[in-house]
């Protein structure tokens, strides 16, 4: 007997996107594979495209897939496993008194006008650019079970975190903040939050979305241990290696992950 839900996925189809310029790797170009009609691709079709490394911008639900590279690598935080570093649970410290509030996707005018500074401040946006339009497409469509998760401090807007509840997890889709405060750790602690919010609802992965060896923007990410990463169509336990002393390297590439035996 065939469900609703296995004729949905049936009729999903995939297609890849014209070469565009990559906003991770600089001079080169990049291909997604889209999953269309957007309006078939709701929550239980989104959980199962995540796990095959699938990720959702506004209402396009897409993975890499780029001719000649492949640098763009899954990763997901098993929540039960993960151990923080001193300096994680220091920021964890640090930013206990902001208060959190968990809303449905809509257009809020300061959540925009934080989200515009922060384009500005961290990724050379302008305000031209950064529009409301952009910012809707990007953050307040979905066709999933989709979230804002917003911390203030003294009734200030300090983070907004975008997730995606799946069924074996939450996605974290993006997180903005104000990066004026110098000294405060606001893209550490919003990840912390989210690790003990998974736990909370007793589910079992955070997903963290790509990491790429060469971005500085993908960097972060390997704080965050244990990981798994999806490796030719597994998901498989991972460490990133750390630089010898003295050693100046880059980011670690997959010769540079650790694999157990």
């Amino acid at each position: 007997m065939t469900t609703p839900a296995d004729s949905a996925l049936q009729k999903i189809q995939f297609y890849v996107t014209a070469p565009y310029s990559c906003g991770y790797l600089s001079n080169q170009l990049a291909q997604s594979l889209i999953a269309t009609p957007q309006h078939l691709v709701d929550g239980h079709q989104y959980s199962g495209l995540i796990q095959e490394g699938f990720r959702r911008s506004g209402k396009f639900v897409y993975r890499p897939h780029c001719e000649n590279c492949n640098a763009c690598i899954p990763v997901r935080l098993p929540v039960a496993d993960f151990q923080a570093s001193r300096s994680q649970k220091r920021a964890y410290k640090q930013h206990q008194s902001l208060d959190a509030s968990v809303s449905t996707l809509s257009f809020d005018e300061t959540h925009f006008e934080l989200y515009k500074a922060y384009q500005i401040a961290r990724h050379e946006g302008n305000a031209q650019e950064e529009t409301a339009e952009q910012y809707r497409n990007f953050l307040v469509q979905s066709n999933v079970d989709s979230l804002f998760i917003s911390f203030t401090l003294d009734g200030l807007l300090k983070i907004v975190s975008v997730v995606d509840i799946v069924e074996d997890g939450v996605s974290a889709v993006y997180t903005f903040y104000d990066s004026a405060d110098s000294k405060a750790s606001y893209g550490t602690y919003s990840i912390m939050w989210l690790i003990d919010w998974c736990k909370h609802l007793k589910l079992p992965y955070l997903y963290l979305g790509y990491w790429i060896k060469n971005s500085r923007k993908m960097a972060y990410k390997e704080n965050f241990a244990p990981q798994e990463a999806l490796i030719d169509g597994e998901w498989q336990k991972i460490k990133h290696a750390k630089p010898l002393k003295g050693h100046k390297s880059d980011k670690p590439s997959l010769s540079m992950l650790q694999f157990p035996h």
